[in-house]
C-alpha cells in the first residue's frame, strides 16, 4: 500500500465527514463480516491493520491460533449511501486477512482468488467477469414466501414498490462506484435481476458482496425482504448467477478470433473445454447449498446437462452472438452458479477450470444447437453429454477427489469447505420434510 493511497483515503474521509469506517471481509461460505473503527483509528489501520479474533469466523482460525489482522484495501474505500445523512458519514473498505506477522492467511477467500489471478497473470491473462445476480422480493423472511408481484420476464409492471426498490438499488450501487448495465424483472413472480458492468474478477467479487448487501438494505428500507436463496418457490424458476467470462492480454480479448466459427479463438475453445470437463467437480463451489440443487432440475431454465452452444440457453456454457466492432465483448457465459455462492471461491474454480483447458489444450466438443432437455437419454449419451450433480451429496462426492479444486482453493479451504458441506448434508438428510408428511402420513 503506497503513501499516496493512504493519503487519498484520509483526505476523502475528512472531506465527507466520515466518523466510522466499516472493515469488511468474507468468511468461507461467502457471508459478509464487518467491524467498525472510528476515523481516529483510520491512519493506524491503513498502516498496520486492525487485529480481531478469528476463531469464531466460519473456516478461519482454530482457537489456539485465533489472532488475525484485517488489512484494509484503500482502493475499496466507499461511502455507504444508506446511512442517515443527519449524522456523520460511514464508509467501508474491504480487507485482506493476514497473520500477526503479516503473511497472508490461507483461509481468506479474497486471498484465494488473488492466488488464482496470479496463475492467470503468469500466462499473460487478466480475468474479467460479469455476473447476473437474480433475487426475489418477499413480504417477510418468515413463513411461506409471499410475493409482491405477478410479473414475468422483462415485464413492465405497473408502478409499484418493487420498481422503486430496484431503481433505488441501482442508484445506491452507482453512488458506491459500482456501474450497472441492466435491471429488469425476471421470469418468476417477484423475481428481479440487476447486472453489473464487467470488471476484473477481484473488483467484481467485492462488488458482488456489496451488491447483495445493498439489495437487502434497500428492501429493508421499504419493509420487505430480499433473498438470494437459489430456489425459494416451488414450480417457479430459481435464481441464478450466470457468469460471463473473458481473458484479456493487455487490451486484446484472448477469446476473439476474426475468422473462427462464433469468432471464438482456440484459447476461448480451450477455456470452454476446461469448464465442461471440470464442471461436475467445481459445482460444489458454484452451487454450495442443499437448496441449490432444487434449482438445477430440468424445466426451469437452469442447466442440468454439460454442453455448450451459441444461441442455446439449455446449455451449461453459452457463447453470446458476436456483434461486429465489439471484439472486446467476446465471452463465454457459465450458467450454473447461483447468487448465494461465495463469489471469491466461485470465480477461483471457474478460472482454474478454464486455465486447465488452455494449459492442457483440452479438445472442445462440438456445440449443441438443439434443446438438450428434449433429447432422449440415448441421444445425450451418443453425444457424450453428462450431467451436473443432482444433490449436495453428489456434488461433495465429485469435489472430494478433485485435484483441480484442491489446488484452486488450497488445502485448508478445500478441507474446511468439504467438512462444512458434509455437516450441512447430514443435517438436511435426517430432517422430516413437509412433503413427506403430506405424502406419506395419511396413507402409510
Amino acid at each position: 500500500m503506497g503513501s499516496e493511497e493512504r493519503e487519498f483515503v484520509l483526505r476523502r474521509a475528512q472531506e465527507h465527514d466520515v466518523k466510522f469506517i466499516r472493515l469488511w471481509f468474507t468468511d468461507l461460505l461467502g457471508s459478509l463480516k464487518s467491524f467498525a473503527i472510528t476515523v481516529e483509528e483510520l491512519e493506524g489501520a491503513l498502516a498496520d491493520g486492525m487485529g480481531f479474533d478469528g476463531s469464531s469466523i466460519e473456516g478461519f482460525a482454530r482457537i489456539d491460533e485465533s489472532d488475525m489482522v484485517a488489512m484494509p484495501d484503500p482502493s475499496t474505500f466507499a461511502i455507504l449511501p444508506w446511512r442517515p445523512r443527519e449524522h456523520s458519514a460511514v464508509a467501508r473498505m474491504f480487507c485482506d486477512i493476514v497473520r500477526p506477522g503479516g503473511e497472508p492467511y490461507e483461509s481468506d477467500p479474497r486471498w484465494v482468488l488473488k492466488q488464482n489471478l496470479k496463475q492467470a497473470a503468469a500466462s499473460g491473462f487478466t480475468y474479467y467477469v460479469g455476473p447476473e445476480l437474480e433475487f426475489f422480493y418477499f413480504k417477510s423472511p418468515k413463513g411461506a414466501p409471499e410475493i409482491l408481484d405477478e410479473g414475468g420476464y422483462f415485464d413492465l409492471t405497473p408502478h409499484d414498490v418493487a420498481t422503486d426498490m430496484r431503481r433505488d438499488t441501482v442508484l445506491t450501487l452507482e453512488q458506491m462506484g459500482i456501474p450497472v448495465e441492466y435491471s429488469h424483472h425476471e421470469v418468476a413472480p417477484s423475481q428481479h435481476e440487476i447486472d453489473l458492468r464487467y470488471a476484473d474478477a477481484l473488483t467484481m467479487a467485492d462488488s458482488a458482496m456489496t451488491y447483495r448487501l445493498v439489495v437487502k438494505e434497500v428492501a429493508i428500507k421499504y419493509g420487505v425482504h430480499a433473498t438470494f436463496m437459489p430456489k425459494p418457490l416451488f414450480g417457479q424458476n430459481g435464481s441464478g448467477m450466470h457468469t460471463h467470462q473473458s481473458l484479456f492480454r493487455g487490451e486484446d480479448n484472448a477469446f476473439f478470433s476474426p475468422t473462427a466459427p462464433y469468432h471464438l479463438s482456440d484459447i476461448g475453445r480451450y477455456f470452454i473445454a476446461g469448464l465442461l470437463r471440470h464442471a461436475p467437480e467445481i459445482t460444489l463451489i458454484t452451487n454450495q447449498w442443499v437448496n441449490s440443487y432444487k434449482r438445477l432440475v430440468p424445466g426451469y431454465e437452469a442447466p442440468v446437462y454439460v454442453s455448450w452452444g451459441a444461441r442455446n440457453r439449455s446449455d451449461l456454457v453459452r457463447v453470446p452472438i458476436y456483434q461486429p466492432g465489439k471484439e472486446k465483448a467476446t465471452r463465454v457465459e457459465y450458467r450454473s452458479p447461483d447468487p448465494a455462492c461465495n463469489p471469491y471461491l466461485a470465480f477461483s474454480v471457474m478460472l482454474a477450470a478454464g486455465l486447465a483447458g488452455i494449459k492442457h489444450k483440452y479438445p472442445c466438443p462440438d456445440p449443441i444447437d438443439r434443446n438438450v432437455y428434449e433429447m432422449t437419454p440415448a441421444e445425450r449419451e451418443q453425444l457424450g453429454i453428462h450431467t451436473l450433480p443432482a444433490s449436495l451429496a453428489e456434488a461433495i462426492a465429485k469435489a472430494e477427489p478433485s485435484e483441480l479444486v484442491r489446488q484452486a482453493l488450497g488445502d485448508h479451504v478445500f478441507e474446511k469447505f468439504l467438512e462444512n458441506k458434509r455437516i450441512e448434508w447430514d443435517r438436511y438428510r435426517v430432517q422430516v420434510h413437509p412433503y413427506e408428511l403430506e405424502r406419506y402420513l395419511p396413507v402409510l
